[in-house]
């Protein structure tokens, strides 16, 4: 084999067109015209939106959860009350500040309209946003960054060590690794390497020009994740885990007004077993989320006020407890959404209650609001998007019920 050819399948080898921006990371192929972000943040396993919105007031709730309902406000453990009927799980008492400043809210009873409880189907329907249709190719946040006109390799960014569904398809996206690997040292960052390589695809077309997007996504987030190290190092805390992911993601898109997308997923949500209730698995992990997400609008600066974050899960769980002090898999969740353009300290949606009459299939609550209703006025009040671009972003949606008021 002659050295371009080892060099070339090197480079590209079976990931196709891609190529390394940071460790396990790349640029896949496919330019911002305004300072407008939007962070999507997936919670993957179906969090108990019973336990995130707690709807303390309806007497079902504490019936169907003898040892792992969120005790009412004023109670030891107990939840935060928001409106007089919903309260806010204690171990998420740092979003509370969020609330009480109006930059967030939920939208309870919501999901996918597809019934599946296979976690795959509805991560994949979520992503795609074409619920039920197993053959779309690409992820909507690729298809609104068709929308928004690509103007530079890193308009995306991915926390993340492989493409995540959401944000396949035609456009370039960057993912930049979670945890310590996102500033792991490359064969790529070898100064010989790196001229053998842009000697190599000088001229030579889309496959240069792709190695090109490569080079420059590489170079302005290591840019910029270099400012951070050197932050901490002059004594500032360094956050691990979700935290620390959120505020490397928020400060790229403070110091970098080309990042307008951003990405993070979180798993483990799915607790059939030993659930907790105040304290306890969940509580804990909702904790770091809590952490995750204030530290994501607290990095993010001034551009908090520009930006978009939703928090979505595939679907919810049900309503009554298992015989392992868990839940399983049921339908309705709870979407969250923040922002300084949002209208927040307010539960969005209809709410259909406990009642066993208005559980769908006696036990879960029903999907009374389309995700795509909360996707719908953030695509097109937040992005501007004409009612043409909206059908290419979300194809199949009628837009007949979506949430208004939810953006200033």
């Amino acid at each position: 084999m002659q050295r371009r050819q080892f060099l070339q399948g090197l480079a590209l080898g079976s990931a196709g067109l891609m190529l390394p921006v940071l460790q396990r990371s790349w640029i896949s192929r496919s330019e911002a015209a305004t300072d407008r972000a939007m962070v999507v943040v997936m919670l993957r396993g179906a969090v108990d939106g019973l336990s995130v919105l707690v709807p303390y007031g309806d007497d079902v709730y504490e019936e169907s959860r003898p040892t792992i309902a969120i005790p009412a406000p004023g109670m030891p453990g107990g939840v935060t009350d928001l409106d007089g009927y919903f309260g806010l799980h204690p171990a998420l008492a740092k979003l509370l500040p969020l609330w009480s400043a109006g930059k967030l809210a939920f939208v309870p009873a919501s999901g996918s309209p597809d019934g599946t409880r296979s976690h795959f189907d509805a991560q994949d329907y979520l992503e795609s946003g074409t619920p039920g249709v197993k053959n779309t190719r690409d992820g909507w946040l690729n298809r609104l960054l068709a929308e928004v006109r690509q103007q530079n390799p890193i308009q995306a960014v991915s926390i993340s060590s492989t493409t995540p569904r959401i944000l396949a398809g035609a456009q370039s996206i960057a993912s930049v690794a979670p945890g310590k690997r996102a500033t792991r040292k490359l064969a790529l960052d070898r100064a010989f390497v790196a001229e053998s390589f842009a000697e190599l695809y000088a001229g030579r077309g889309k496959i240069g020009a792709i190695y090109q997007e490569g080079r420059q996504a590489r170079e302005a987030i290591m840019a910029g994740l270099n400012q951070e190290m050197q932050k901490a190092d002059n004594g500032a805390t360094s956050v691990a885990g979700l935290a620390g992911d959120a505020r490397r993601l928020g400060q790229l898109m403070q110091r970098d007004r080309r990042v307008q997308l951003g990405f993070m997923q979180v798993g483990g949500w799915d607790t059939h077993i030993n659930q907790g209730a105040a304290k306890g698995q969940l509580a804990n992990k909702l904790r770091l989320l809590s952490s995750g997400l204030v530290a994501l609008s607290d990095a993010l600066g001034s551009r908090f006020n520009q930006t978009v974050i939703v928090v979505m899960s595939e679907f919810g769980r049900t309503v009554k407890e298992n015989g392992n002090r868990g839940t399983d898999h049921g339908r309705g969740n709870v979407m969250w959404v923040l922002g300084g353009g949002v209208k927040g300290k307010k539960i969005y949606g209809k709410w259909p209650g406990l009642d066993r009459s208005t559980l769908e299939a006696g036990r879960d609550v029903p999907v009374v609001t389309d995700f795509r209703d909360v996707l719908q006025p953030i695509l097109t009040q937040h992005w501007g998007l004409s009612d043409v671009q909206l059908a290419r972003v979300l194809p199949d949606y009628g837009s007949k019920n979506s949430i208004s008021g939810l953006l200033k």
